[in-house]
């Protein structure tokens, strides 16, 4: 089954998600504006007053989708060994700026792994960075 390239946005006048209808891009490739579901004037918005967010192609345990922006519990179920929960946030690009999807630990690593490496991990969708950042302060 294919995975369907797909955004959320974050209304940062709402504090709330809008469904992404449409997004359109100047010819550089720089986001000029999105269509959204739950708008008036069309359903247009700036970019500037969203937080776009891609769709990693991965479900958590729940089935459900998880997005960039999306902090997660993560855990084995491959091993013998119990490994503890860890806290991650979805990120878009690693230290060094490469794009892709990846864990970024609450604790300093050197590089997050990517996270379609983690193929005999768990997910579980516990919130995301704009309504539960408490959840990337625990543990510090």
């Amino acid at each position: 089954m294919a995975t369907m390239i797909k955004f959320r946005a974050w209304d940062k006048a709402t504090s709330s998600y809008r469904k992404v209808l449409e997004i359109e891009f100047y010819p550089d490739g720089e986001l000029k504006k999105v269509k959204v579901a739950g708008l008036q004037r069309k359903g247009t918005i700036t970019p500037d007053k969203l937080v776009l967010e891609q769709f990693t192609g991965l479900k958590d345990v729940n089935g459900k989708d998880i997005y960039v922006g999306d902090i997660v519990k993560t855990w084995s179920d491959v091993s013998e060994l119990t490994m503890v929960p860890s806290i991650n946030e979805i990120v878009s690009e690693d230290l060094f700026g490469t794009p892709g999807m990846f864990l970024k630990p609450l604790r300093a690593h050197f590089i997050e792994p990517c996270l379609h490496d983690y193929w005999s991990n768990q997910f579980e969708v516990i919130g995301n960075v704009h309504t539960d950042s408490e959840l990337l302060e625990a543990d510090k």
